[in-house]
């Protein structure tokens, strides 16, 4: 499907914008003539941001500092883009902040899953009910990014499914409540991206494992080497950023866009896969990392 024209720059906003899936949806939305705010965490990383966006483009940049858990920072950011949009409102609002939390279950610290939640859905929402009604008066559009991991959970990587699949059911419910106004709400399915999100997440959970609770290495020392090596594999295949940016600018430009956009080399496969028998799924995990 073709893209519409902009006849005058369309205002999106992006959180996440400082690496990985947000940066380069931000630049390539400037790249296509959009109008973008774009949350970052700390000026450095704004400044970065200015820097890459092509000449020409950098005047329809605007940055703000924004920690979606933190709702000081989600009134700036409202009453920055109120006054910057007017009475035309906001055509769109990508949410793509998010973190990874690692690490077999019965050893995730509930401070650190509280964090994933918070970061990963409860900062989502507060996103987007602060932006509604700048939303609603453009009839626009939302985008989440979810993942994979919001319809296949693997081992290990609980905490970030459970805030993945969470965002599955925000997505859906909040396109079906929104219908009546012509509000798009379109959902992102990754697959394995090469961003940095993967690596942090697992920094940490290296980190814990220096001093690893009771427990953790005698029972699960087999699967934390596995998923290491797992996500190392995973990380060699990945799929450039650029690809999911690519969808990003359709969600926001055609003319009708997809409730789901599925991107990535295994995003397909895990779909798929996602619908086997349960007993079938986890023996196909099991022989994949030499588990259970």
């Amino acid at each position: 499907m073709r893209p519409m024209t902009i006849s005058t720059p369309k205002t999106i906003f992006v959180t996440g914008a400082s690496s990985g899936i947000g940066r380069a949806a931000a630049l390539a939305l400037l790249g296509h003539g959009f109008r973008v705010f774009a949350a970052v965490r700390s000026e450095p990383a704004a400044e970065a941001l200015r820097d890459a966006a092509q000449p020409g483009a950098a005047d329809r940049l605007e940055t703000v500092e924004l920690d979606v858990t933190r709702a000081d920072q989600i009134r700036v950011a409202v009453t920055r883009l109120e006054a910057a949009v007017g009475d035309g409102g906001l055509w769109g609002l990508f949410n793509n902040a998010g973190i990874s939390v690692a690490g077999p279950l019965e050893h995730v610290p509930i401070d650190e899953l509280r964090r994933q939640l918070e970061v990963n859905v409860i900062g989502q929402v507060a996103v987007t009910q602060a932006l509604l009604p700048l939303l609603r008066k453009a009839r626009g559009r939302i985008l989440t990014t979810g993942s994979i991991a919001g319809f296949f959970s693997a081992p290990a990587l609980a905490p970030y499914s459970m805030s993945k699949f969470a965002i599955e059911a925000f997505s859906d419910a909040l396109r079906r409540e929104l219908r009546p106004w012509g509000i798009d709400v379109c959902l992102l399915e990754p697959g394995a991206i090469a961003t940095d999100i993967w690596g942090k997440g697992m920094s940490e959970f290296d980190e814990m494992l220096r001093n690893p609770p009771r427990g953790l290495i005698e029972n699960y020392g087999g699967l934390v080497a596995a998923l290491s090596k797992a996500a190392q594999d995973s990380a060699k295949a990945a799929s450039s950023v650029e690809v999911v940016a690519r969808d990003v600018v359709h969600a926001f430009s055609a003319a009708r866009p997809k409730t789901r956009y599925r991107m990535g080399k295994d995003s397909m496969s895990r779909k798929l896969i996602s619908r086997l028998p349960d007993r079938w799924i986890d023996a196909l995990v099991a022989r994949s990392l030499g588990w259970g």
